[in-house]
């Protein structure tokens, strides 16, 4: 797929993969086209060629609310938590954005959302943009949660964050994909990403310059000097 801003070029035909499942993460460079990657795939930006197919389905005319409502949920760059609500209000606008047709189907995903971010639960009632980066972090992906994705996009999620939360944020991550939800991820720490990835991209300049196994990427000499100042 192509992307282009008037007659910049950001995206020059890319092509990528992510399996039922896995864990796939994009890697590159401030303005390498990730974040405009991630945007193209939820619909909030339109493709100047090429297509996205998602569970079987060509949805490249597909409205970014349409693609939401088949399970296609990111989590943008920034978290995105309404600081005016409070934190049940926010986890509630993944249900209504995907709304459950069972009550106890919306009380037990609350619930797992709940175990996987205890801290979540402790700030019920407390207003989003009073909690830390960390905790909006985690407000941010529970709401997604609350969509039941089929594929989650997280585009940096580890962004501002303290390092003992950045490796909790993972931890959550890989435990979300390990319970069976299909994740792609856009991440600048490479280290924390590649350990945890089934496979990843290497995006330089709107195009894939590298693709393979995550463990096998994290030893690459080349994506070693480049992203994890080894070599």
């Amino acid at each position: 797929m192509a992307v282009s801003y008037g007659r910049i070029q950001a995206l020059h035909g890319i092509s990528l993969s992510v399996a039922e499942g896995e864990l796939v993460t994009l890697l590159g460079a401030n303005g390498a086209g990730k974040t405009t990657t991630m945007r193209a795939l939820s619909g909030l930006l339109p493709l100047s060629r090429g297509r996205v197919t998602f569970d079987g389905r060509d949805i490249t005319r597909m409205k970014a609310h349409e693609r939401v409502g088949i399970g296609l949920i990111q989590v943008p760059e920034g978290r995105g938590v309404f600081p005016g609500m409070t934190v049940q209000e926010n986890l509630d606008m993944g249900h209504y954005s995907r709304p459950f047709k069972d009550r106890a189907d919306y009380n037990s995903t609350l619930e797992w959302i709940f175990e996987l971010f205890p801290r979540v639960k402790e700030r019920q009632k407390q207003v989003g943009g009073t909690l830390s980066g960390g905790e909006q972090q985690m407000v941010a992906i529970g709401r997604a949660l609350m969509a039941r994705p089929k594929l989650l996009l997280l585009d940096e999620p580890s962004m501002g964050l303290a390092p003992m939360v950045i490796q909790q944020i993972f931890r959550i991550i890989a435990d979300i994909n390990a319970q069976g939800t299909t994740v792609l991820l856009v991440e600048q720490n490479a280290q924390q990403a590649l350990t945890r990835s089934d496979r990843a991209y290497i995006l330089e300049t709107g195009e894939v310059t590298k693709s393979g196994a995550g463990r096998d990427l994290l030893h690459d000499p080349a994506v070693k000097s480049a992203y994890l100042g080894v070599g």
